[in-house]
């Protein structure tokens, strides 16, 4: 008897093992399978980053601020240069081609007062993305869409082509109450 109190003992242990393996893997599985999103990179700010130039010239956190009727743009980024040679950057933004040069081994800042690069015929709306392509060497480039904001944040205000001019104000309107 003692025999089989054993061998049902080990059943009914190994029972629970297989269970709490099985618990075990149903609860933490689901990581082995999901993409993990902390592993993704990503530029911390409101533009993107463009690795692919064909050339040495590579862009981080490009966006336009934009007029707003979307009319006039102003493109901010930073381009650096990763080579020993000075190298040009030709960026087509809605047709319009723009050409900057990027001393070797150095980083240029755009869009501020004392580097503005002008967009002039940009027609987006801030909110919506224009399809920018930057150009920096032989190779191939791909095409990637860059965010347009406008002015409501602070710190893009005087980034604004022409200035910044906010939205006019909601007027609440009293009611008058006629007394009778």
């Amino acid at each position: 008897m003692n025999s089989r109190l054993a061998a049902s003992a080990t059943r009914r242990l190994a029972a629970v093992a297989a269970l709490g393996a099985a618990v075990a893997l149903g609860t933490t599985g689901c990581t082995f399978i999901t993409h993990q999103a902390t592993t993704n990179e990503y530029p911390a700010s409101d533009g993107v980053n463009v690795e692919s130039t064909g050339g040495p010239v590579v862009v981080r956190n490009a966006f336009i601020v934009a007029t707003a009727d979307g009319s006039e743009g102003n493109l901010v980024a930073a381009l650096v240069n990763e080579s020993d040679a000075a190298a040009t950057l030709t960026i087509d933004v809605e047709g319009e081609q723009l050409r900057v040069r990027v001393p070797a081994g150095e980083s240029l800042s755009l869009g501020g007062a004392d580097q503005p690069l002008l967009i002039d015929a940009l027609d987006v709306q801030p909110g919506a993305t224009a399809e920018m392509l930057f150009l920096s060497g032989d190779e191939d480039a791909e095409p990637v869409q860059v965010p347009v904001l406008d002015g409501t944040l602070p710190y893009y205000s005087d980034l604004v082509p022409g200035g910044f001019t906010p939205a006019p104000e909601p007027v609440e309107s009293e009611s008058t109450e006629s007394s009778h």
